[in-house]
């Protein structure tokens, strides 16, 4: 399963794809499981570059029958600029930021580390 998201240009924001639009919250995300259509879905909003900055898929996983990011970097995306309980989307609350929040499973990091010899 996948997701489209981007940050919007006109103040960074984390967005989501969902029906031909951007929303905020990842719980309205549209979530993909034929590849073909994450693509195409991909492909049309990378069109959309005076609104967003370089859309991309992430993968997805289920927790407690809510669907979550993979890595952890996209859940943090997902939650908003802060870490904050009482700002940004996490303040919203409900049952969506905290499947976020307590999301268990597969969370790994999707970036690489090189280790430098002195």
């Amino acid at each position: 399963m996948k997701a489209l998201t981007a940050n919007r240009l006109s103040d960074g924001e984390a967005v989501f794809w969902k029906d031909g639009r951007w929303v905020e919250r990842f719980a309205d995300a549209q979530h993909f499981d034929d590849p073909a259509l994450a693509e195409a879905a991909e492909a049309h909003a990378k069109t959309q570059q005076t609104v967003v900055v370089d859309p991309y898929l992430i993968d997805l996983v289920e927790s407690e029958d809510l669907w979550a990011p993979l890595s952890y970097r996209e859940r943090l995306r997902a939650l908003g600029p802060t870490n904050h309980l009482h700002h940004g989307k996490q303040a919203e609350g409900g049952a969506a930021i905290v499947a976020l929040q307590q999301a268990s499973g597969a969370a790994r990091s999707s970036g690489r580390v090189k280790l430098i010899k002195r």
